[in-house]
């Protein structure tokens, strides 16, 4: 799939327009939890997000006031209790494959978060590139307060890499709600907003990325991600070939044109 700005939803509000998708749960009633169906068609529109040349930007944003809920009680954890090993390793696996499919996406993601952001909500916030969040978002890894581990979706890779070993474990282990102070203060948010901004802001930094080198930001998500498990030299190897790919693209040379010119380069992703 190449072109995804007509695509549509059946299991949560999805709209597209100039470059930028907006995804957003549709269950405000119940807070915005996630279904088994909510869960797979996810996984795969952000699978098919890595082959749309027409989407360059993500927003995955809040609904009535709040981002999600995490698991819907009695559409996911009730059946749940109904599966063999089989069947669970399947569902888990499920839901791992839409915090791989974020990572692997090829574009940059942007979490705009509101009010209620716990369980599997809180590992999409954690899956996005950035994260910008309203006073009043809390955020809580809910895991082991249903007799979980917290080790879900990737969370005990992920979130210490973003807030340090010592308060992710904090988090994991005792499930509690992190403010959304705490969540600036400890760089889990890049910044708070007002409620009534969060949208336009998010939006406006999903412009600002939609407007840059796309294939740059690739390869920038691509490194980011995947340089964590490599040493430094092989860190340093791993971006001067990234680096020498991107120079290969007419985008570097509208950007050095642009300079010459003195004009603001006009980067079309190719």
């Amino acid at each position: 799939m190449t072109d995804m700005a007509g695509y549509e939803a059946k299991h949560f509000r999805w709209r597209a327009e100039d470059g930028i998708a907006v995804i957003s749960l549709d269950r405000p009633e119940r807070k915005n939890p996630l279904t088994f169906d909510s869960y797979a068609e996810l996984r795969d529109v952000f699978r098919a997000l890595a082959y749309a040349d027409d989407i360059k930007a993500v927003v995955f944003g809040s609904n009535g006031g709040n981002f999600c809920s995490g698991g819907d009680v009695h559409d996911i954890i009730g059946p749940l209790l109904d599966l063999d090993m089989k069947g669970l390793l399947k569902f888990t696996r499920m839901t791992g494959d839409l915090i791989k499919a974020m990572v692997n996406c090829g574009k940059p993601v942007i979490a705009a978060v509101d009010g209620v952001c716990v369980g599997a909500g809180a590992i999409i916030a954690m899956a996005s590139d950035m994260r910008l969040a309203t006073p009043e978002a809390k955020t809580a890894f809910l895991f082991t307060r249903v007799g979980l581990a917290g080790c879900d979706m990737g969370a005990c890779a992920i979130l210490p890499r973003i807030i340090g070993q010592g308060r992710a474990s904090e988090l994991l282990y005792t499930g509690r709600t992190m403010s959304a102070e705490e969540g600036e203060r400890w760089g889990f948010f890049n910044r708070l907003v007002g409620a009534d901004s969060l949208d336009a802001e998010a939006l406006a930094l999903a412009r600002r990325l939609a407007d840059g080198p796309n294939f740059g930001h690739m390869m920038t998500k691509t490194m980011l991600n995947q340089e964590w498990s490599m040493s430094i030299e092989q860190a340093i190897e791993a971006e001067a070939q990234a680096q020498a790919i991107c120079m290969q693209t007419l985008d570097f040379k509208r950007a050095y044109d642009a300079f010459v010119a003195h004009q603001k380069p006009k980067f079309e992703g190719n």
